[in-house]
């Protein structure tokens, strides 16, 4: 190991005069950069502050005496986004060690608060979620189903407080995920439309598709936000649904378009062939077009979901407290007016974990789905 370790150095980082320099001089950047950081975590951070506040940061303001429901939608959240790990890649003794060290060091911080409780049981429904589909591989047929049933459960538990207390990295969560589950269908649509024979139809899809693209997300939300009431002043939506409102609209024009590169790539042999068996539009669409596009496109559309979830504190426009805005809250308070850098530091890390694990996913989804791996 130690050989390979010195042969890759060699090629890699020091091949090239110009290698040599570059080398000496960011390598000792970058550690002297890693222990002063790690030095301060350890030594001079006071993360008490994270552990007092972890209930704002992870329900935002939701009543306090109400916990319970935004942690059992968490843990149901968790569950479910678990057992989809399941389906792409199995569960390995391995990944649970690692998630639970987060809910780990938090109990070890905590010093009775008992705020770290409740992040140690959303990870362990998620751990189970995952062995489940991993190993029971017949969970897996009934995963949509469970997962419609979890998503209403989850809204009927957290909705007897009000809809407008909903914030916290629970909002981003599930911002994220109505977003990206109601943006995936219309974006299909809209790819169809915009390639339809039918001009009005393409005319309409494609001005739609080029004019959410040509605007900023946080326009299309503000005026989701002030249109709604006006049209339709008797709905009463509350503030959350007219933001995910907002951001479906303007991200299913960007599914569409992932969409349509997809389909651009199915040979047309395969429609002219299928036309010639007899087969409707629909059916070849449904059984032979879009199942390829979609894997195409799995990259760009697992980026999308990211882009929501890094898109969501764009929700503070309209009043809601997502998971950044918390943390902004939180130094509100002149009593930890010091504790900047504690506080900016968790929703850094917590943003590039997350991150990191949808990006980890799609390369496995991607393998997956794989013509050479089948």
């Amino acid at each position: 190991m130690i050989a390979t370790s010195i042969k890759w150095s060699r090629y890699n980082l020091f091949g090239k005069p110009f290698d040599v320099v570059l080398s000496l001089l960011v390598i000792p950047g970058v550690l002297w950069l890693a222990c002063s950081i790690v030095e301060w975590a350890i030594m001079s951070a006071k993360w008490d502050i994270i552990v007092q506040s972890l209930r704002v940061l992870m329900i935002g303001v939701f009543p306090a005496d109400q916990a319970w429901r935004a942690w059992t939608a968490s843990a149901i959240i968790g569950a479910t986004l678990g057992a989809g790990l399941g389906c792409v890649f199995h569960f390995r003794p391995h990944h649970g060690l690692v998630l639970l060290l987060v809910p780990v060091l938090l109990l070890i911080v905590d010093r009775g608060f008992g705020n770290a409780l409740p992040a140690s049981g959303i990870i362990t429904s998620t751990i189970l979620g995952w062995s489940l589909t991993s190993y029971v591989s017949a969970s897996r047929k009934v995963l949509p189903a469970a997962a419609f049933t979890g998503f209403i459960v989850v809204v009927a538990v957290m909705a007897p407080p009000g809809v407008g207390l909903w914030g916290g990295l629970l909002l981003s969560v599930l911002l994220t995920l109505v977003t990206s589950v109601l943006s995936l269908p219309i974006g299909i649509l809209l790819a169809l439309g915009r390639q339809s024979r039918l001009s009005s139809l393409r005319i309409i899809c494609t001005w739609y598709i080029e004019v959410m693209r040509s605007v900023p997300l946080i326009l299309v939300v503000y005026w989701i936000w002030i249109l709604v009431p006006v049209l339709a002043p008797r709905w009463g939506l509350a503030d959350v649904a007219r933001g995910m409102i907002g951001f479906t609209i303007f991200y299913s024009a960007y599914v569409a378009e992932y969409v349509r590169s997809g389909l651009q790539a199915v040979p047309r042999t395969q429609t002219e062939a299928a036309r010639s068996l007899g087969m409707s539009e629909f059916d070849i669409n449904r059984s032979i077009v879009l199942p390829q596009a979609l894997r195409v496109v799995v990259a760009p559309l697992v980026g999308n979901v990211l882009d929501i979830f890094n898109s969501a504190p764009l929700v503070f426009i309209i009043g809601l407290t997502d998971f950044l805005r918390a943390g902004q809250m939180i130094l509100a308070n002149p009593q930890y007016g010091d504790r900047t850098f504690e506080v900016l530091s968790f929703l850094l890390v917590t943003y590039f974990l997350i991150g990191s694990m949808i990006t980890y996913a799609a390369r496995k989804l991607e393998d997956h789905m794989a013509t050479g791996s089948r």
